[in-house]
């Protein structure tokens, strides 16, 4: 159960890195270039209403969630050393919570406080634009990459191999870290207990019809 619950939440922490860093990665690439093309007062008033508009239950939830679910994996990382995908999980762990959440709050957000105090149509406003623009986006390159990166761990903590564990029949198979393959064992497990109560037809042309193919052959 506790696997489980650790595979959705690292499932979840992909996604959620993958959606902020696409949101950020907007706004590197194309967004800001745009503004910053705009006459100062339009391009202020266009950043002032999308820094009120970003603060909605749907960004917010994927935002704090996502650093949520990295708070909680980091911790079952630590306490799993042994299992291998567990570096992999902190150190994505890590780059969410401190290269997004914590630049973010520590660059960005106080830029966009400063800005959303200015009235756009003023001098000192005019001014400090073009260097909220550079600033704002060179921080905004970092929480970009940092997202990005957080996503590809969690991406291979999820592809790795995890530690061994015994299936219903007795045998050892290696699963996925950290269950991701917990579907697979539950469909194979429910073969195995009804293949003695197959009809002797089934089971025998289970058993004979590769011989009969080399024979064939």
């Amino acid at each position: 159960m506790l696997d489980r619950i650790l595979l959705a939440l690292t499932l979840a922490s992909a996604l959620g890195c993958g959606l902020i860093a696409g949101v950020f990665f907007a706004f590197s690439t194309f967004v800001m270039k745009a503004l910053d093309r705009l006459p100062s007062p339009q391009g202020i008033a266009a950043m002032q209403f999308i820094n009120i508009a970003v603060i909605n239950p749907w960004f917010m939830l994927v935002f704090l969630g996502t650093a949520a679910a990295c708070l909680v994996l980091a911790v079952s990382s630590i306490l799993r050393w042994h299992n291998p995908g567990a570096p992999y999980l902190l150190w994505g762990c890590l780059l969410y919570l401190f290269g997004t959440i914590l630049v973010t709050m520590a660059f960005n957000v106080p830029r966009k406080d400063a800005l959303a105090a200015l009235d756009p149509a003023t001098t000192p406003a005019a001014r400090l634009w073009p260097v909220y623009v550079r600033s704002w986006t060179a921080w905004n390159h970092v929480r970009t990459a940092a997202a990005v990166a957080a996503s590809a761990l969690f991406i291979l903590a999820l592809c790795l191999p995890g530690p061994k564990r015994p299936w219903p029949n007795g045998t050892i198979e290696r699963n996925r870290y950290p269950d991701a393959r917990a579907a697979f064992r539950i469909v194979f497990a429910a073969r195995s207990v009804q293949e003695p109560f197959l009809a002797p037809s089934v089971r025998y042309r289970q058993l004979c019809a590769p011989t009969c193919l080399d024979g064939i052959s």
